[in-house]
């Protein structure tokens, strides 16, 4: 199994990971975008567990895309569609007949401006990752406002490791998920 390459600020964690693509729902053959891609770790879990999904991963930072390049090399991700620019402004830039079924939203500069165009985009469902408070509070009363709000989950991890012939548990730093849903889905689940 390859290693996955790391970049400031990631990869997220792995149950971060699960907790994160659990709440979307994925499904086969869809368009997924992974704004704020850092290590493209959420697109490689996510293309494990759905068929043919189509990846759009976006990241302001050279190095994220060129890691994340990197790592989707590593892990046999091809056609990929790694775009290195802000992510708000990419998204407003996404061709009208385009569309984003699903969004991991795992960088929050200009939270706003993301939510809206994924509204925008009509998106069937999106996760928020955040660690800072003033984040969520932004993201939550926005996604409200958009009416797109679902639930926030506040999820506390800790791994084990040896200390002194024996096992203590050393927490990870809390991280909290904002769950979006589009209700405007004409009751097609298909992509």
């Amino acid at each position: 199994m390859p290693e996955l390459l790391h970049v400031s600020g990631g990869p997220t964690k792995p149950e971060i990971i699960a907790i994160s693509l659990s709440k979307l729902k994925l499904r086969d053959g869809c368009n997924f975008y992974d704004v704020g891609c850092g290590t493209g770790a959420v697109s490689i879990e996510a293309s494990k567990i759905t068929r043919n999904l189509r990846i759009t991963a976006i990241d302001a930072r050279q190095e994220a895309i060129e890691v994340a390049r990197k790592n989707f090399e590593n892990f046999n991700l091809e056609d990929v569609n790694l775009i290195h620019g802000e992510s708000s402004a990419v998204l407003k830039e996404i061709p009208k007949n385009e569309t984003i079924d699903y969004a991991f939203v795992g960088g929050t500069k200009n939270i706003d401006l993301i939510l809206e165009a994924l509204v925008e985009k009509k998106v069937k469902a999106f996760v928020i990752n955040a660690v800072r408070i003033e984040t969520v509070v932004r993201a939550m009363e926005k996604m409200k406002e958009l009416d797109v709000f679902e639930e926030l989950v506040n999820v506390s991890i800790s791994h084990s490791y040896p200390i002194t012939g024996e096992t203590m548990l050393k927490p990870e730093n809390p991280v909290f998920i904002l769950v979006g849903r589009n209700h405007i889905e004409n009751g097609d689940e298909k992509c």
